[in-house]
């Protein structure tokens, strides 16, 4: 039976490794963490089990969706399941009904709250637009360049565009990519209609999909070692190994952190693999800032709620996901102004901002937990690494490889796949 080394318990590590294991090879997970997830993983708090960054998903991403599936998670069971509801404070509303598409959009856009005729027309004719041409700029530019051609109002931006932006792709609109944005909203406003649904996740994103799937590895016949950083990879002949270890892999699946491979890959590896690890290394990297705050009263109307106009984004309700009443998540992404603040007087400024809008007052327990290098900025013409190296059996798997989307869980489910795609036509040759 041939082996296979994967590097990196994330999901694009265990996407690979759920599809080799299908394919009659054996894994071996090497994660030098000691719980699998990588960027979307648990984290024991306080006595709670919190995530390190609040997501979400959209119903049009669906590798994703039947992954879990096929590792025995049931999304319906997993996910709590809304239409598209997009509520941001002081006054925006747009609430997709659940109409066939593309009625469902159009109805959607045509019964959206807090907007003049003007500024509703200008978001009606932008989305339109965007339709007919497909989803494709003749070039791409930043979203805050497209929004300036297409004459969007201020207001609309700021309670509208600006939030959803740096909600899909982490990267401040000024920077980042429209055509990426497009990608997303063709495949969830411009697709079927419950591929604009949203998924709030009901459990840690740890047992969402890593941890199943090394159960799921295991029953095939491989291995998942946690605690292993990978320090080294060399090949010998037509094998490889990993940290000098005895055992020889036919076959590995790179799914470490872009920032990162250069811990495995050293220079003369790297380029012989045809591996531009320098340029990777200094790829601009945004974060990702959660706050989960609990109070002896605080609800709201629904699971998620946006904030304009000052540093808090998006809301999340712990008590519509996690039976956790009075819990809120806090998500700041990308870098702003919150990222010059000090822990402490971010926390102050948040409770404020919150109490400001809802009325809940201070909270009795707050934890903040950053992830510095959350995602890569997501910026027009960035230069993407394809999964496959020159080494026919090592190739390449994260959010971060060529494809359509932003940094997502979405991407790297569909990497990770493609890579082990590639590993299995290379030890079938």
């Amino acid at each position: 039976m041939k082996r296979v080394a994967i590097l990196g318990g994330g999901y694009a590590g265990m996407a690979a490794a759920v599809e080799l294991v299908d394919a009659g090879l054996r894994v071996a997970v090497l994660e030098a963490g000691k719980v699998l997830g990588g960027r979307a993983r648990k984290v024991p708090l306080d006595g709670r089990a919190l995530d390190n960054g609040q997501h979400l998903v959209i119903g049009g991403y669906r590798d994703l969706l039947a992954m879990m599936q096929r590792v025995g998670v049931d999304p319906d069971t997993a996910y709590l399941r809304t239409p598209l509801d997009l509520a941001v404070q002081p006054d925006f509303h747009l609430r997709c009904p659940a109409w066939p598409a593309p009625w469902h959009l159009a109805a959607g856009l045509a019964r959206v709250k807090g907007l003049s005729w003007g500024e509703r027309w200008a978001l009606i004719r932008a989305v339109l637009g965007a339709q007919r041409a497909r989803w494709v700029l003749p070039t791409d530019c930043s979203v805050a360049a497209w929004l300036h051609l297409e004459r969007q109002p201020t207001r609309l931006i700021d309670c509208f565009w600006r939030p959803l932006t740096v909600a899909a792709l982490n990267t401040p609109l000024e920077l980042a990519s429209a055509q990426v944005l497009f990608n997303v909203l063709r495949d969830s406003l411009g697709g079927a209609r419950d591929a604009s649904d949203l998924l709030f996740p009901k459990v840690d994103f740890s047992a969402l999909f890593p941890e199943a799937a090394a159960a799921y590895v295991e029953r095939h016949g491989g291995s998942i070692w946690l605690g292993q950083t990978v320090k080294q990879l060399a090949r010998t002949g037509e094998r490889w190994r990993v940290n000098d270890d005895a055992t020889a892999f036919d076959g590995v699946v790179c799914a470490l952190p872009p920032h990162r491979l250069g811990m495995a890959l050293h220079r003369d590896l790297a380029e012989e693999l045809g591996v531009d690890v320098a340029a990777l290394e200094s790829w601009d990297y945004q974060p990702i800032v959660t706050l989960y705050l609990e109070y002896h009263r605080a609800a709201l109307p629904q699971p998620m709620v946006g904030l304009s106009g000052g540093l808090v984004q998006w809301v999340f309700d712990h008590g519509h996901t996690h039976d956790v009443s009075n819990r809120i998540a806090v998500v700041l992404s990308a870098r702003g102004a919150h990222s010059e603040l000090p822990r402490e007087a971010l926390e102050r400024a948040v409770a404020i901002e919150l109490d400001r809008a809802f009325g809940w007052g201070q909270p009795d327990w707050c934890r903040l937990i950053a992830e510095k290098r959350a995602t890569f900025a997501c910026v027009p013409g960035l230069s993407r690494p394809a999964n496959a190296t020159r080494a026919p059996t090592l190739w390449l798997a994260g959010d971060y490889t060529a494809g359509d989307y932003p940094a997502t869980l979405e991407g790297a489910v569909q990497s990770g796949r493609k890579a082990a795609r590639g590993i299995i036509a290379a030890l079938q040759t």
